[in-house]
């Protein structure tokens, strides 16, 4: 594996280059990493606020953040939050939540709702890049459902340092934390005219996806996943791609259970 001088795994991490990405490099750092910072998301507000129903479904922190800067409150509206950290931000900003999946998934999602949404009114607030599983979850389950984008998500124009240290050989982990995360990498990779060295790379690396969706968004691009954590929460993501990781780099070292 290509470690740095210290001995510390290269993992790459593509989170929004905002709070979330400096919290993923520090945690990589405590985990004993060495965090290669690659912005995969770029978030474009649409100033949209969510349609007004019953019951209304966040799926990202950023998307009740941005409900909240735009001044929209629920008044009456129940709350769906897609897991803890939406959760969280709709109580920083004062808002009730009503519903918290099990699994932090959409199917999660649709499975936690199913019971209270027939002849419901539902409004899904999320980015331009949901999935079709809960919007088709939800009327499969009697629920008329209207989807409001709060933002888009474009790829950052610098994006792609990683997708040249993996087609180098320098790169010893990857931490996929959505599918859009996956296709951005790949787009950036092939920008840069390093696509198959890189897909060669992470060939040759350990690649985590924070949860099934992204894992199988990967298997359907030809990456192999070798890790998705039992909590689809990054830290849970961290933890895990840095013990394979270490776990590869001593196999590798021939210093490992023979």
């Amino acid at each position: 594996m290509s470690e740095d001088g210290g001995g510390r795994p290269r993992v790459a991490v593509f989170r929004p280059d905002d709070e979330r990405i400096e919290a993923a490099v520090e945690l990589l750092r405590s985990l004993g990493a060495e965090p290669v910072a690659d912005p995969m998301l770029e978030v474009e507000p649409t100033g949209a606020v969510p349609a007004a129903a019953p019951l209304v479904v966040f799926t990202s922190k950023t998307g009740v953040e941005l409900a909240a800067e735009a001044g929209w409150e629920p008044g009456d509206a129940d709350l769906a939050a897609i897991g803890p950290t939406t959760a969280a931000a709709a109580r920083d900003a004062g808002w009730t939540v009503a519903v918290v999946p099990e699994e932090y998934t959409s199917a999660g999602l649709v499975a936690a709702l199913e019971p209270r949404v027939g002849g419901e009114r539902v409004t899904v607030a999320r980015s331009d890049h949901g999935s079709d599983v809960l919007l088709d979850g939800l009327r499969e389950a009697g629920a008329e459902v209207t989807e409001t984008v709060l933002y888009r998500l474009a790829r950052p124009a610098a994006a792609g340092d990683s997708a040249e240290l993996a087609a180098a050989g320098d790169l010893d982990a990857a931490a996929f934390t959505s599918s859009l995360t996956v296709d951005h990498f790949l787009a950036a990779a092939a920008d840069r005219g390093v696509e198959e060295a890189a897909r060669a790379g992470l060939g040759d690396a350990v690649v985590g996806a924070i949860g099934p969706p992204t894992a199988e968004t990967a298997a359907d691009r030809g990456v192999d996943v070798d890790v998705v954590p039992d909590a689809a929460s990054f830290e849970s993501l961290a933890a895990a791609v840095v013990d394979a990781a270490g776990k590869a780099s001593t196999a590798a070292s021939g210093d490992g259970p023979r």
